[in-house]
């Protein structure tokens, strides 16, 4: 089957999956410890856990998707303080100007009218300056989404019914960088993720969370034990690459030697554009949205500054996208390094990883080879014809090069040792699935689904994606692993979507936190049969570096930086009680 076709497919299985779950069930019994294991030892339930699979997904803020979790601190706990939305004034804005096309007017109806800061009219149906529900305008079935092949070629959406897209409800993308981030948490006030966004109020749109395929799955009867851990924190404020960077890493990459032309630029407010609908911007200052942090000193005090790579880059080791600047390779440690040096098993499993690296006689990939005689092309319906790419290099449109941390490490470059612990999606899935007896998953594992299945807002749609978490749940449910594996759903970082609760150091010092974040609070998830109960809500402070701390700690690894070594570990999760329900 295509990755086209399993697309589709699971949005039918999307749309239906409240009563599909309902039915849900799968004990498990026996597992067998994968090498490299400790035995389970002593009543601690981590030293009970064999497998810790980390399925990180894309792109979305706690309010935005888990806001209306029961027992969370969500929506019902936004005070105006930190959600109406201001200039850069301060003053909050009378209506909220919209740029995706599902949510201009027309097609909407128009409530209030205004005028942005750069002086620009507008017509608006969201008068209120607040939060509110993409369900509501954008459907799970509407037909937002793009086809494969033009995954970036609409960056204000598509309009429903317009006969480009197809369904899945997707929104528009939405700016998710370095310094924006930082200027539009101000400071803990919340505030400005409007302002200092490309996409203006949609940063206030939030799903419906109990209609969320997930939702459905973790209420369904015999549903696993799980966990909601609602006070979760990206570990460093920007976008997808150095998010990536911090969950192996726990350090920002640099590059000693960067390109003066790749430096941002920003103003004393610490913005780094001129373009943005409703920012207003210095004309006396020139603007750079650059790969690296801005020349020492920073134009605001307090921001990092220097040779540090922020923004997306490639690359230089292969598979490396046709876009953006190279950063050059680095060499510091990685989680994995420290796996592979105390002999416990691991790997980096990406969805589309087989085409893009051109693993021709890898379990994923999906190119053939042409027959006895035939010319080798890709031949993926889904393949990216951008002219750089060439068989067997065949990566899928929206395979995500930034998304693969490992290869810009010099311990995995191609014919590396290194290069073995990154594999396929489909190897995860085929090793979950023949884990009948004992648990052939490694004591390790990272999960990243490929664009289509990784609920990125813009080319993803979230109940596909929700349904594809699903599907990868189920296969460690319905196996041998289930008695002793540890899975952490996570998010890599916001998308640019506005949160209620201030970040660590955002006008507070509530945790560990430093020049780099964390950044905006993300949605997290743990299933496990040791937790204590069968529905958690974990109040705990987290960021993405606590998976590290819960990796270290379950094989005596030394932390890799200062933030994993002063979080706390998320096998407090274990410590965290049943979630109880208000009587009436």
């Amino acid at each position: 089957m295509g990755r086209f076709e399993r697309v589709w497919r699971r949005l039918a299985f999307a749309i239906f999956a409240g009563a599909l779950f309902a039915a849900v069930i799968a004990s498990s019994a026996g597992a067998g410890a994968a090498a490299g294991q400790s035995a389970s030892a002593g009543p601690d339930p981590l030293r009970k856990i064999n497998h810790i699979v980390v399925i990180y997904e894309e792109n979305h803020s706690f309010d935005n998707l888990y806001g209306t979790w029961e027992g969370v601190n969500g929506l019902a706990n936004a005070d105006a303080a930190h959600t109406a939305q201001v200039d850069q004034t301060g003053a909050p804005y009378s209506c909220l100007f919209q740029l995706d096309v599902n949510l201009t007017v027309p097609p909407l109806t128009k409530v209030c009218d205004g005028t942005t800061p750069r002086g620009v009219t507008f017509d608006s149906h969201f008068r209120a300056n607040t939060w509110f529900t993409i369900d509501n305008f954008i459907g799970p079935d509407a037909t937002t989404c793009p086809k494969p092949k033009d995954s970036f070629a609409f960056p204000n959406g598509i309009l429903n019914g317009s006969g480009i897209g197809i369904p899945g409800g997707c929104t528009r993308d939405l700016v998710h960088k370095f310094y924006q981030e930082q200027y539009q948490l101000n400071g803990g006030a919340q505030n400005r993720y409007a302002t200092g966004s490309d996409s203006a109020g949609t940063v206030m749109g939030v799903y419906n969370t109990r209609s969320l395929p997930i939702y459905s799955y973790l209420h369904a009867n015999a549903h696993p034990h799980y966990a909601i851990a609602d006070n979760f924190f990206q570990a460093a404020f920007g976008g997808s690459f150095l998010n990536h960077q911090w969950l192996i890493a726990a350090r920002t990459p640099m590059d000693p030697n960067a390109p003066a032309a790749q430096h941002s630029l920003i103003d004393t407010a610490g913005f780094p554009r001129n373009n943005y609908p409703l920012y207003n911007p210095d004309p006396s200052v020139t603007y750079r949205d650059g790969d690296f942090t801005v020349p020492c000193p920073s134009p605001k005090p307090g921001l990092a500054c220097g040779n540090w790579a922020v923004n997306t880059m490639q690359p230089t080791n292969e598979p490396f996208g046709s876009f953006g600047d190279k950063l050059v390779v680095q060499n510091y440690p990685t989680i994995g390094d420290e796996l592979t040096g105390a002999g416990v098993s691991w790997g980096w499993y990406a969805g589309g990883w087989d085409n893009a690296a051109g693993n021709s006689t890898g379990p994923g990939w999906t190119n053939g080879d042409g027959g006895p005689g035939a010319v080798k092309v890709c031949s993926d319906p889904n393949h990216d014809t951008n002219a750089a790419y060439h068989y067997p290099k065949c990566p899928d449109f929206a395979f995500q090069f930034h998304h693969q941390p490992f290869t810009y490490f010099a311990n995995y470059a191609p014919g590396t040792a290194g290069r073995t612990h990154l594999r396929d999606e489909v190897a995860f899935e085929n090793a979950a699935r023949s884990s009948t007896t004992e648990c052939n998953l490694d004591s390790v594992s990272f999960v990243k689904p490929i664009g289509e299945e990784n609920e990125h807002p813009g080319y993803a749609s979230e109940s596909n994606g929700s349904t594809h978490l699903i599907e990868l749940l189920q296969l460690i449910r319905n196996s041998a692993c289930a008695k002793d594996t540890m899975v952490v759903v996570t998010y890599d970082e916001f998308g640019g979507q506005w949160d209620h609760v201030p970040p660590p150091g955002q006008g507070n010092n509530n945790g560990p936190h430093d020049q780099w974040g964390p950044g905006t609070r993300i949605p997290a998830l743990v299933i496990s049969p040791f937790l204590r109960g069968n529905e958690v809500i974990d109040h705990t402070q987290y960021d993405t570096t606590s998976i590290l701390a819960l990796i270290e700690e379950r094989y005596g690894l030394q932390a890799l930086s200062s933030r994993d070594g002063a979080v706390n570990s998320l096998s407090d999760v274990f410590a965290a009680k049943q979630y109880q329900a208000a009587g009436p």
